[in-house]
């Protein structure tokens, strides 16, 4: 039996038998990610947020959501590794499972974390070579991206009623910044809640309307443009801009049409 000793990003030894035969994702960005390393049989449950890709989301256990997960159909699976997040998981249930299963956890703000991410999951199931490549195709990418030549002020929208924006110490917002463009809540910390007249005076200049956790819709467009009128309104896929795995090889392309197009 081969076992292994890794450190997650928050620091925490994990002991695991290796490779993993048996593993549970928690994270829907990370659940592609082990797909696109070249897994399958090896990955055991997933959420029900995990969407990508279909044919796992179709045919792979569902241990519930990513805040809500189904210890007991966890039990049944006898998973001998659990990859989880920081932010996207519950502390509490995390601590649970921690107490009887090896359990994984990223923290990502940046895509130097995503990039950091990817290999420590790729040696973490035996991919090792196959995470380099994505690195480095991640890398190349936004290497050649051409930022926006018309730096915008943008607020970034995640949820409504109550409203709630990206903050400056987030994924999305550094995301924002690789387009080229300014997060108007760089100042906040996480998703604040606000006010829409807060905004007034933020000088802004395009709002981001996402597609995720938010399903946001072209009807709400005109909510956001009545109290402010004159400022470009978008909805974007919020999958691009906070899924911090493989997906961000697609997310390249998608940054470089939108500053080409704004």
């Amino acid at each position: 039996m081969n076992v292994r000793l890794f450190t997650d990003m928050m620091g925490n030894e994990v002991e695991l038998i290796y490779p993993p035969k048996r593993i549970i994702s928690l994270v829907p960005s990370q659940t592609e990610l082990l797909y696109d390393l070249g897994l399958n049989k090896e990955v055991a449950g997933i959420t029900k947020f995990c969407v990508h890709p279909d044919e796992w989301f179709r045919n792979k256990t569902r241990v519930g959501g990513t805040k809500t997960v189904n210890l007991e159909i966890v039990k049944t699976l006898h998973p001998d590794l659990i990859i989880a997040n920081k932010e996207e998981n519950t502390r509490s249930q995390i601590e649970e499972l921690s107490t009887q299963y090896p359990v994984w956890v990223s923290d990502i703000q940046t895509i130097d974390d995503s990039r950091q991410m990817i290999l420590e999951v790729g040696a973490l199931v035996g991919k090792a070579g196959e995470a380099q490549i994505v690195v480095q195709d991640i890398a190349k990418g936004f290497a050649a991206l051409n930022k926006s030549a018309r730096p915008k002020k943008v607020a970034y929208f995640i949820w409504r009623k109550p409203w709630m924006c990206a903050g400056g110490d987030t994924f999305i917002s550094n995301m924002i910044a690789a387009i080229g463009w300014e997060n108007a809540l760089a100042d906040r910390k996480r998703y604040p809640e606000i006010k829409l007249e807060e905004l007034r005076d933020k000088q802004i200049d395009l709002v981001l309307l996402s597609s995720e956790p938010y399903p946001f819709k072209d009807g709400h467009i005109a909510e956001i443009r009545a109290v402010f009128p004159g400022v470009e309104v978008i909805l974007v896929d919020g999958e691009m801009f906070s899924w911090y795995g493989s997906r961000l090889r697609e997310a390249v392309k998608y940054f470089g049409d939108l500053s080409a197009r704004w």
